[in-house]
């Protein structure tokens, strides 16, 4: 049977069908129906004097240096919707935040787990929570939840197609860790009188009371840019992890002039709307206390805005813009406990409290005595951590004022290829310090409303925003490892029996490299992932190698099978001055734990008792039958040392260099320690990194080989 050929009208129709049915099923050629639309709106408060957030005590401030808004951006994808505010804030607690998203939700239909409201953290903002001595203003807290019900409106009915795309550049000299390590005979008073402070913000302005850094910065500058179909500039969303510049009067901080900035470079004429997140930066300030001689105290607010402003302009133009992403948003609500005061300190803050009366405090005990009745009272407290994508774009948020490190962790297990993670968003639940660093005590982990949450919070929350991060991507985290440099390739030819890179996120299992299973145990007081040795030979050019901080804590493994005849390499930076105490500190040990004996033997550097700032070995228990190097070892500078056993002698190498040699009795202990000695005596106080273990003498040659630069 033949058929007649359908009229030209009919077949060109059912070609078009065809081929709308082609674009629908076929992966990667369906576009979605990605819109997006950005508002500004000022909040800058009507009626003056204002209360602000960011002293120990109550202030308050009745001039406008800089107008504070709230900016906010709106995606859908035709099935998805989902808004992102950042208010111009230095913290915003989440009953507020939850009253202005469901009063949002009814404006917007917007469901209230897909809107994400996040503050800059200027500390010259109006008070809309109360933190320390600052309550929230009263007549504040009422007009911020109306204009920011407004701004989320306004970027919703702004809402056009658009096309997204990801930047992000270094800016290093930008940031820096303002949490530093002190000595172990430098410790200070906490506000209830007690020896506590190991940490603390901006010990590093005085070398002599610190050892070094309490942890790792984030110089990335994260860019999340969306334009119009025809690729006009509609919004730029940053994020950076530096806590506030400072200013006077009502500012909006570096982040409102970023913000502005922003479209005065882009788009000075149009709506756009530029906007700078709050990154994890609640250990970090913009003083570098390693460079001193770099510090200008004369540098401006508008100088700074403007030199990461140049960062941000070169990098915006390597962006490349998709139109056909899809978004997905996930919530995940948690009930944490307050770290409350025992009835001994409740019973202090009552007497304190009581003779203040219906004053607000005026001194930091008076502020602290008033926070610990709060917490009592209060208990526990609900928080908010969320995740989005956009396309391959991911945004994990903290309730929190977050440290740098707990940005690093959850931007590298993100299954996604770009991400940044805005903290104080849905809340101002306080800083949230890493598990192990709870022990340094500090301002950041005195228990109050500002940092009163449960000593495991981080973990949980970190860990909440990656799993989040899954959801809305339908991928499994990332797994952290480091590249392997040409250092690295060296180490694995020597064969060793152990190899512990000692670049973990934190403890206590330190991993072996070398493939033989023998990983080892961190103990407490150690800090984690700051800049380790030789980045561009251990890990090539892109990646920086990572060590741990000793604050008097060990790594422990066992040696069961060396022998008689081993070498040990590791690479050294010691944080304590050479001539701080009698042995500066001890950083290799083979003995029985708790205590010295007879039988073991033991590495460091001297102190001012003798052999300052020099290698010393030790066997046995006997300080007189040490023996020593010339060589001085320069504080905060990493060096590479070498012990290698063959029975009976004893050759240490610093630098590729022998420094050492001797005769001591053979070691058969198992216990094998680094950064610290088996007594616990004179501990190091430093980092640690890429030590390997191999079961047999190396030669000269070889140790010359494990020397990089």
């Amino acid at each position: 049977m033949i058929t007649a050929p359908a009229p030209k009208s009919t077949f060109q129709a059912q070609l078009l069908l065809i081929l709308a049915m082609l674009l629908v099923s076929a992966p990667g050629l369906a576009k979605a129906d990605f819109k997006a639309g950005a508002a500004v709106v000022d909040v800058t408060p009507d009626k003056l004097p204002v209360l602000v957030n960011g002293g120990m005590t109550s202030r308050s401030l009745d001039k406008v240096k800089t107008r504070v808004m709230a900016r906010a951006l709106y995606f859908g994808d035709g099935k998805e919707q989902l808004a992102i505010v950042v208010v111009d804030s230095c913290m915003i607690g989440r009953v507020l935040l939850d009253d202005i998203k469901a009063l949002a939700k009814v404006k917007t239909g917007i469901p209230t787990d897909r809107i994400l409201i996040s503050a800059t953290h200027s500390h010259s903002a109006p008070a809309s929570m109360g933190c320390l001595g600052t309550d929230a203003d009263p007549d504040y807290v009422p007009f911020l939840r109306e204009k920011v019900v407004q701004v989320i409106a306004a970027a919703q009915s702004a809402q056009q197609p658009a096309r997204i795309g990801f930047a992000s550049a270094e800016a290093p000299a930008y940031t820096a860790v303002r949490q530093w390590i002190r000595r172990p005979d430098r410790i200070a008073e906490d506000p209830f009188g007690n020896l506590t402070v190991r940490a603390n913000m901006h010990a590093g302005a005085n070398w002599d009371d610190a050892v070094g850094e309490a942890g790792p910065e984030d110089p990335q500058l994260s860019l999340i840019s969306v334009q119009t179909r025809e690729g006009k500039p509609l919004a730029v969303l940053g994020n950076f992890s530096m806590h506030y510049f400072g200013d006077s009067d009502i500012s909006a901080d570096y982040f409102g002039l970023f913000s502005e900035g922003l479209k005065q470079r882009l788009a000075p004429d149009s709506n756009f709307v530029g906007i700078m997140s709050h990154g994890c930066s609640g250990d970090i300030w913009r003083r570098d206390y390693t460079k001193p001689d770099s510090w200008d105290p004369a540098l401006t607010i508008d100088t700074y805005a403007n030199g990461l402003l140049d960062i941000a302009m070169k990098a915006l133009e390597g962006v490349q813009y998709r139109d056909d992403v899809s978004i997905a948003m996930a919530e995940q609500r948690m009930t944490l406990k307050y770290r409350v005061p025992d009835k001994q300190l409740l019973e202090w803050s009552q007497r304190i409290m009581n003779e203040v009366g219906d004053r607000l405090p005026t001194t930091q005990t008076e502020v602290y005595a008033r926070e610990q009745i709060l917490l009592h009272e209060a208990q526990q407290a609900e928080i908010v951590v969320q995740a989005l994508r956009i396309g391959d774009i991911g945004i994990a948020t903290t309730p929190n004022e977050t440290y740098a490190i707990t940005g690093l962790k959850i931007k590298a297990a993100s299954p996604l290829a770009h991400n940044m993670v805005i903290e104080l968003a849905n809340g101002g639940d306080g800083y949230i310090p890493p598990v192990e660093q709870h022990a340094f005590g500090g301002y950041n982990t005195w228990e109050a409303r500002s940092a009163g949450l449960e000593v495991k919070a981080e973990a949980k929350i970190t860990q909440a925003a990656i799993s989040l991060l899954e959801s809305v991507s339908g991928k499994v985290r990332r797994s952290y490892g480091l590249p392997v440099g040409v250092a690295s390739e060296t180490i694995q030819s020597l064969r060793p029996a152990a190899w512990w890179r000692l670049n973990e996120f934190t403890g206590p299992i330190a991993a072996d490299s070398s493939g033989h299973h023998r990983d080892a145990h961190y103990e407490s007081a150690i800090t984690y992932h700051l800049e380790g040795a030789q980045s561009a030979a251990f890990c090539g050019a892109n990646a920086t190698n990572r060590a741990p901080h000793f604050v008097g804590g060990r790594l422990r493994s066992r040696a069961a099978d060396l022998g008689t005849s081993y070498s040990v390499s590791l690479w050294i930076w010691n944080g304590m001055p050479n001539d701080g105490r009698d042995v500066s500190g001890w950083f290799y040990s083979r003995d029985n734990d708790h205590g010295i004996s007879a039988f073991g033997e033991h590495l460091g550097v001297g102190g001012k008792s003798g052999h300052t700032g020099t290698l010393i070995y030790q066997h046995g228990q006997s300080a007189e039958e040490r023996l020593a190097g010339k060589t001085e070892i320069p504080r905060w500078v990493w060096s590479h040392v070498v012990l290698v056993r063959d029975g009976e002698k004893v050759q240490v190498y610093l630098n590729g260099r022998l420094e050492i040699e001797g005769k001591a009795p053979s070691v058969a202990i198992e216990e094998l320690m680094l950064g610290g000695r088996s007594d616990n005596d004179s501990n190091w106080e430093g980092r640690l990194d890429e030590a390997a273990v191999f079961n047999r003498a190396l030669a000269a040659d070889e140790v010359a080989k494990l020397v990089v630069q």
